[in-house]
Parts: structure tokens; sequence; C-alpha cells
């Protein structure tokens, strides 16, 4: 008895169904940092000093992210970790 017709196999779309909307997920709960210029990192490492989140250490000319007691020298790189490290604890909230 033959096999089954490989124009009816649909099992491949399916796959490829399934990967987009994981895909789409992934992009729905990702963190756009694409838009994160020095001035509006600027502006969030300065929120971040005075809400007590950043700490700036002049003598070694870094900033520490007291959270999770990460050192940075780049205010870009400390304001796109803060926002992903945000969006992360955002989304182990709402998984509990």
């Amino acid at each position: 008895m033959p096999g089954p017709d490989p124009h009816d196999d649909t099992s491949a779309d399916y796959e490829q169904f399934e990967k987009e909307l994981l895909a789409q997920d992934r992009d729905a709960t990702s963190v756009d940092t694409a838009d994160v210029d020095d001035r509006t990192a600027q502006n969030l490492i300065y929120d971040l000093v005075d809400a007590d989140i950043v700490t700036p250490v002049p003598e070694d000319q870094v900033l520490v992210h007291e959270p999770s007691g990460t050192t940075f020298d780049s205010s870009t790189q400390l304001a796109v970790f803060h926002r992903g490290w945000t969006a992360g604890r955002d989304a182990d909230a709402e998984g509990e």
C-alpha cells in the first residue's frame, strides 16, 4: 500500500505556522532598545540616580545598577540593561 500523498502533507505548513506564532510571541514580549539614544539614556540615568537605583562612582567613572550589582562605564549600556532587566522582572511577575 503506498504511503500518503506528499501533496497532502501539511506538517511542514503547520511547523512553519507554529514558528511564526512563536516569533510573534517573542517579539511581543521583547523590549525595544533601538530607541535608546544618548539623550534618552542620560535622562533615564538621572531618573534612576534620583530613585537610588543607580549609584555613580566618579573616581572609577562607572555607574552601578544597585538591584543587580552590575557596573557600567556607559550610560547607554546601563539604560539598555535596565530596560531589559525591568522587562524580565515584569515578565517573571506576570508568570507568578
